[in-house]
C-alpha cells in the first residue's frame, strides 16, 4: 500500500509498504477513505524529530470502512463505516472506566513512561503505525472505532478522530460559565473549531488571538471577536484589549490551542533547532531531560486569564524542563487544565450535533483536499501557512 513515511525534519514522503494485517484477536484493518493532516503532526515534522525513527508511518485522523476482525471484535463487520480515535484504548482498565481513555492501563507506553499508544506518534506513543495510508490496522477495536452511518460525505464525521473531541474538551476544561467569557489563542483547527464549539455550549464572548489573515477572517465569520497579533506592539497592549472586552477582568478562561512552535520564544526556537542537529540519540537524551518548549502562548494565557479563571491546554507541549511562572499563576489563583483528548469520553456528545443542520460547520471546515500522493506538498504548504491553508484532509 502506499502511505506517509517519515524520514528526518522537513522531510516526508509516499512510499509504498507492507499492508497492514491482523496481528491479534482484537483488531481490525480498515481501508481508509480519508485522513487529516493535523497541526501535531507538525510538531513531527519539526520539533519532535529526535523521538522519530526514519520509516515511522505518519498521520492519526482517520475514517474508512472496515475490511477484517479479530475474532474478539464483534461490534464490527466488514463493511461497517468508521471513524477511528487517535489514541488506542482498551475500553474496560481503571483508568478507561474513569473516561481517561488517554491513559488506558492496556495500552500505556511503560517503557517511556507516557500513556496510551497513538497513531502515527513518535517512540514516546508506542511509533504505532499511522493512518495517512491506504489501510490501517487498528488494535483494540473492539472499542475505539466509531460507526457512523453511510451516505453524508466524510467531511461530515472525520473530525470525530480528532479535532472535535480535542477542541470539546478544550472548552469543557475551561469551565466557562454560562453567557462567560474565554479567549483562545491560535485559531487553526483545534482553536476555530474550539470558538465555534464554545458559542454552541453558551458562552457569550468569544476572542480569537492569531496572526494569520485567513484565520482571523474565518473566525471573524464565526461571530468571534478577533484579535490580530500584529496590530500589537507589546503583550501588554494586547492584554489591555482583551480586558476592555471583559469588564478590565480578563477572560474566565482561556484554551492554548498552540503548544511548543508558539511564534515570539526565539530562545527556545534556537534550542529546539540545536537539539534537531545533534545525533539521534543524543538529541533523544537531551529533550527527555533538559528540552524546553516556546512557552509564549502558555506566557499570554497565564497574563490574560482573569484572576481565579481557567486556563486550558490543548496544544502539544513536548519540554521536560519549562519554565513556568508559578508565582503569577499562584497569585491570580489560576486552575490549569490539560492533556491529549479522551475521545470516546465526548463523541456520545458530539454524534447528536453531526446532522444535516451543522451547528459546527463540519461540511464546511476543510480549506484542502488533497491526494495522498500530494503529502509532501501538503506538509510544506501547511506548515508555512501559505495558501489559505487551514485544514487539509487526504484521500487515498
Amino acid at each position: 500500500m502506499r502511505a506517509t513515511v517519515w524520514h528526518g525534519k522537513r522531510d516526508v514522503r509516499v512510499e509504498h509498504v507492507p499492508d497492514p494485517r491482523i496481528e491479534e484477536d482484537t483488531d481490525a484493518v480498515i481501508r481508509v477513505t480519508s485522513s487529516g493532516l493535523c497541526g501535531s503532526d507538525l510538531h513531527l515534522y519539526e520539533v519532535l524529530t529526535p523521538f522519530m525513527t526514519p520509516g515511522d508511518i505518519l498521520g492519526h485522523e482517520p475514517m474508512g470502512i472496515v475490511e477484517e476482525t479479530g475474532p474478539a471484535v464483534r461490534n464490527l463487520k466488514p463493511g461497517d463505516r468508521v471513524v477511528v480515535p487517535f489514541q488506542i484504548a482498551c475500553g474496560t482498565c481503571w483508568m478507561c472506566s474513569r473516561g481517561l481513555f488517554t491513559q488506558c492501563e492496556t495500552t500505556q507506553v511503560t517503557e517511556h513512561g507516557m500513556g496510551a499508544r497513538l497513531f502515527g506518534y513518535t517512540k514516546l506513543y508506542g511509533a504505532v503505525p499511522g493512518a495517512q495510508a491506504e489501510y490501517l490496522r487498528v488494535p483494540q477495536a473492539q472499542f475505539g472505532p466509531i460507526k457512523v452511518p453511510h451516505g453524508p460525505d466524510d467531511d461530515r464525521f472525520v473530525y470525530l478522530s480528532d479535532v472535535l473531541p480535542t477542541a470539546w474538551q478544550a472548552v469543557a476544561y475551561a469551565d466557562v460559565p454560562d453567557g462567560g467569557s474565554i479567549a483562545v489563542l491560535g485559531l487553526g483547527p483545534i482553536g476555530a473549531m474550539s470558538c465555534r464549539i464554545a458559542r454552541h455550549r453558551g458562552a457569550g464572548t468569544v476572542i480569537g488571538v492569531d496572526l494569520v489573515p485567513e484565520r482571523l477572517e474565518r473566525a471573524r465569520a464565526d461571530g468571534v471577536k478577533v484579535l490580530d497579533l500584529r496590530e500589537y506592539d507589546s503583550r501588554d497592549e494586547l492584554v489591555d484589549a482583551v480586558k476592555d472586552l471583559t469588564d478590565g477582568r480578563g477572560p474566565d478562561a482561556v484554551v492554548d490551542a498552540v503548544g511548543t512552535e508558539a511564534h515570539g520564544s526565539q530562545a527556545a526556537r534556537l534550542a529546539q533547532t540545536a537539539a534537531g542537529m545533534l545525533p539521534s540519540a543524543w538529541a533523544e537524551k537531551l529533550m527527555q531531560v533538559a528540552g524546553v518548549d516556546r512557552m509564549a502562548a502558555l506566557d499570554l494565557a497565564i497574563a490574560l486569564v482573569r484572576r481565579g479563571g481557567t486556563i486550558s491546554v490543548s496544544g502539544v507541549y513536548g519540554g521536560a524542563a519549562d519554565p513556568v511562572p508559578l508565582l503569577t499563576m499562584f497569585d491570580k489563583q489560576i486552575q490549569l487544565r490539560m492533556g491529549q483528548a479522551n475521545v470516546r469520553r465526548w463523541t456520545d456528545d458530539i454524534l447528536p450535533l453531526l446532522t444535516d443542520d451543522d451547528p459546527l460547520g463540519v461540511d464546511g471546515f476543510a480549506t484542502h483536499h488533497v491526494p495522498l500522493d500530494e503529502a509532501p506538498d501538503a506538509y510544506a504548504t501547511f506548515q508555512k501557512k501559505e495558501d489559505g491553508a487551514i485544514k487539509m484532509l487526504f484521500r487515498p
